[in-house]
């Protein structure tokens, strides 16, 4: 729904209306045009994916280059557009080409991710009184 299309034009156009009506209301404190203004955007995002969905709209990403005008209409609209969040909510799900496959990065070894104490056994006698550590903590303060 997005691009330079006849369907996101004419959607920003309504929505442009819609949102002076908002200005407006919100200057002069008036509650029937914010409710006007709000209804008219409304009614932007739903002209816009009718719009879209009826083929003037187009997906986005690169296109072959006779689509390239905002006046050319979408043919292949009524299957759905892959990854469209418009077509998917209109019930037209086209499976998708799936994305290059990404190599994971390389594993590190797990000696090298565990904490440095996690490796060190400690023994009783190498503990520290916890009332030692607990009076030196505050006393600067």
């Amino acid at each position: 729904m997005t691009g330079h299309t006849v369907a996101g034009w004419t959607g920003c156009g309504i929505a442009v209306t819609g949102t002076a009506v908002l200005g407006a209301g919100l200057c002069t404190g008036s509650g029937p045009l914010l409710v006007a203004g709000a209804v008219v955007v409304a009614v932007a995002l739903l002209v816009t994916w009718g719009l879209h969905l009826a083929g003037w709209g187009k997906p986005s990403g690169p296109r072959p280059r006779e689509q390239w005008d905002w006046r050319v209409r979408d043919t292949g609209a009524r299957a759905g557009h892959p990854r469209c969040v418009g077509c998917r909510l209109a019930g037209r799900v086209r499976v998708s080409v799936p994305d290059a496959v990404v190599p994971e990065p390389a594993r590190v070894a797990a000696s090298v991710t565990e904490p440095a104490s996690a490796s060190v056994p400690v023994s009783a006698s190498a503990s520290v009184p916890v009332s030692a550590g607990a009076d030196s903590v505050g006393a600067g303060s």
